[in-house]
């Protein structure tokens, strides 16, 4: 195993106290900037956990055959995750209802609303609006979470294919595609007739079920094993895809994904995942 801790705050007084919780012999290595590793016996760290959290530090024990070579396959979710907003909130706020909206968004990421039930109730909502306020949304609050391109680069340059696959809407996911330089994106489709919004989806509901499918589909048309998939998300709609992968990590996500996720991001960016596999 090794110890990836890493941070914007981190500094040498951090690694010494670690180092010294940890004990051995071995030290810490850099792997970038802001990123560290120690080759670890496997066990368990509370106390190492609660400092980095205290500190505000990532510090995650990586198997040591967790290594980016290894991988061919990355499946990301898009809201929250490659990006920093829920696009179907921006969009309810045009309306003056993202409040409404919100609550139903947190409830499902929550994993406490089925999650295709509650998309075609906020979608419902948004019934007229112009077409026009969808691009209004990403010109003016769509932002790329920190780290973004750099994972996407990573990935490109270890021959990774990259997918987007989201609950959200095509819009918002072709935009994510191009701009970031992904591989293939699936997601959602609104229904727009005389450049409005009719409320409804268009074909089946993207859902959790249908994201752990188009990873094992993608995974089985490149003809790669399990053992080379990754899968990054925040939602509960995110776990089913993140179990049928090698690797699940939880970005910034909500304690249910955590808690079953194999790693755990709540300080560091995007390039945090690059940092995990890179020692």
């Amino acid at each position: 195993m090794r110890l990836v801790v890493q941070g914007s705050s981190i500094h040498l007084a951090h690694l010494t106290h670690i180092h010294g919780l940890v004990g051995g012999h071995a030290q810490f290595m850099q792997i970038a900037e802001q990123a560290y590793y120690l080759p670890v016996a496997e066990g368990v760290y509370d106390e190492v956990n609660a400092f980095c959290v205290q500190q505000s530090l990532d510090c995650t024990l990586v198997q040591d055959a967790h290594r980016l070579p290894r991988f061919g396959l990355c499946v990301m979710d898009m809201d929250s995750t490659l990006i920093s907003i829920e696009c179907i909130d921006e969009i309810a706020d045009m309306m003056g209802i993202k409040s409404q909206v919100a609550e139903i968004t947190e409830a499902a990421m929550r994993g406490e609303l089925d999650f295709s039930a509650s998309l075609r109730k906020r979608v419902a909502l948004l019934k007229g609006l112009p077409e026009s306020a969808l691009q209004q949304v990403i010109d003016e609050r769509l932002q790329f979470n920190p780290g973004a391109q750099a994972w996407i680069n990573t990935c490109q340059q270890h021959g990774i294919k990259t997918l987007v696959v989201s609950g959200g809407f095509t819009f918002f996911a072709d935009y994510v595609k191009q701009t970031l330089g992904l591989d293939y994106a699936v997601s959602n489709t609104l229904e727009i007739i005389d450049g409005k919004l009719t409320g409804q989806v268009l074909g089946d509901i993207v859902d959790g079920q249908r994201k752990a499918e188009e990873l094992l589909k993608l995974r089985d048309q490149l003809g790669l094993q399990a053992s080379q998939t990754i899968a990054i998300g925040d939602g509960a709609n995110d776990l089913k895809m993140m179990s049928v992968a090698e690797i699940g990590v939880a970005y910034h996500a909500k304690p249910v994904v955590q808690q079953q996720a194999t790693y755990a991001l709540n300080v560091v960016g995007l390039d945090g995942v690059a940092n995990l596999l890179s020692a």
